[in-house]
């Protein structure tokens, strides 16, 4: 399943989202740059390897260079597909989640976790991984994570394909991300631990770090850009609107 948008209009412009999408559109572009050893030399450097952060401070670079992955390994992605779906992610759930929190609040909210979805990726894989994790995936899932609290209700509009044909079909966004979720864990369950591929476990994380900081949010579905629009009346009047 793919999404294609959701029905639920945020009521400010997403600076915060953008300015990651293109921070994230300029570190591929460097990464696109280098070749060989060079591209080697920058993904061993500033992606994250769990074998690094559990030495902390008797390998190369000390602890910095084990620690300082944590931000920059979420800005770096495995490729060109890799980069568009996250961002593609980001964009349909990002905006009303930075609408929520405020510019500031939106930018913590991601880096903190993307942080804990990366530290659950090198807690879970152990200390024998050498494989350099990279990809925002795990900030964002945090962003769905926040999004399956706050906005169970509002519409995702998804494309399922059938053979040759595309169907189009509106889902409940708890529904889509449970969905979503469920490939997560059913992927990491499958998975080798400490092998290249998916950061399965980096997901997971992520999106329960969201879930249970949004828990702490007021009333997240009643909100500006979820009243009058994504509801009917009888959910407008539970809440008083």
């Amino acid at each position: 399943m793919l999404p294609i948008r959701d029905e639920n209009p945020s009521g400010t412009f997403p600076l915060v989202g953008l300015a990651i999408i293109g921070a994230n559109v300029a570190v591929f572009a460097l990464e696109a740059s280098l070749e060989g050893e060079a591209l080697e030399g920058f993904v061993a450097s500033f992606g994250l390897v769990p074998a690094r952060v559990w030495r902390i401070g008797r390998g190369p670079g000390g602890a910095g260079g084990a620690l300082l992955p944590f931000l920059t390994a979420m800005f770096l992605h495995g490729g060109l597909l890799h980069l568009l779906s996250n961002m593609w992610f980001l964009w349909i759930f990002g905006d009303n989640i930075e609408d929520r929190l405020g510019h500031l609040g939106f930018l913590v909210f991601y880096l903190v976790c993307g942080v804990a979805a990366s530290l659950t990726h090198v807690l879970l894989v152990g200390p024998g991984s050498t494989v350099p994790m990279v990809g925002a995936s795990g900030a964002i899932a945090g962003v769905l994570g926040a999004y399956f609290m706050c906005f169970p209700r509002a519409r995702v509009v998804t494309v399922i394909p059938f053979f040759i044909f595309l169907h189009f079909v509106r889902f409940p966004a708890w529904f889509f991300l449970f969905v979503w979720l469920t490939g997560q864990v059913l992927g990491a369950l499958a998975a080798e631990p400490g092998t290249p591929g998916i950061a399965w476990f980096a997901h997971i994380g992520g999106f329960a770090v969201g879930a249970f900081l949004a828990l702490f949010w007021p009333r997240c579905e009643h909100s500006r850009q979820t009243k009058y629009s994504a509801y009917p009346d009888a959910w407008r009047e539970r809440w008083g609107g």
